[in-house]
Formats: structure tokens, C-alpha cells, sequence
């Protein structure tokens, strides 16, 4: 069964880190163009971080500098960095892989940042 599940997310005060994680399994990540979205309440979708297959990545100007996105092949991981973080980074954050036509969504995981 092929699946993507995000894990990591939590309360955090501004400025602090989290570094939430998405698991893949049903399938071979390496050759995946891997993404995290997210999405606050009463706002659309956005893409926060795209990392190639080939390892090639770029970030959304609302995140530069402080979130890093990466991958681990060998453990079918991606990860999302998230440093300084503040106040409006707070939504459900969610993984997306595709390759071709094919395409798949977590689940997402609740990130606040609040004092």
C-alpha cells in the first residue's frame, strides 16, 4: 500500500525549531520529486519547499533562510528543517511526491507557533 505519513509537527514558541519528517512506504522515494505544502486555516494551500530527485531544492520566499528541506533514500525520509520560526508559519503541513502522472499526499501534521 503505498502511503506517505508526516510526522514532527507540535507547539513551538517563536523562534524555536521543529523538524517535522514524512515517511514513505509502497514505494521507491529516491526517484520521487519530493514536496511540503501547507496550509493555515481559511488560507489556500502553499508550497513551502521542493527538493528534485536529483537532490536540487528551492525554498518559497515566506520561508528562505529558515526552513531547509532534505531527503535520506536509503531510509525513504524526507525531512523539513524549520528554524525561526513565527507566528504565521502555523498550519498543517503536508508531504507530496510525484513522479510522472503519478502522484501522493500525506496525511499532514499540526504545526504551531504561539507564546
Amino acid at each position: 500500500q503505498v502511503q506517505l505519513a508526516e510526522s514532527g509537527g507540535g507547539l513551538v514558541q517563536p523562534g524555536g525549531s521543529l523538524r517535522p519528517l514524512c515517511a514513505a512506504s509502497g514505494f521507491t522515494l529516491s526517484s520521487y520529486a519530493m514536496r511540503w505544502y501547507r496550509q493555515a486555516s481559511g488560507k489556500e494551500r502553499e508550497l513551502v519547499a521542493d527538493m528534485s530527485s536529483a537532490g536540487d531544492s528551492t525554498n518559497a520566499d515566506s520561508v528562505k533562510g529558515r526552513f531547509t528541506i532534505s531527503r535520506d533514500n536509503d531510509k525513504d525520509m524526507v525531512y523539513l528543517q524549520m528554524n525561526s520560526l513565527k507566528p504565521e508559519d502555523t498550519a498543517v503541513y503536508y508531504c507530496y511526491a510525484r513522479r510522472g502522472f503519478n502522484y501522493y499526499w500525506g496525511q499532514g501534521t499540526q504545526v504551531t507557533v504561539s507564546s
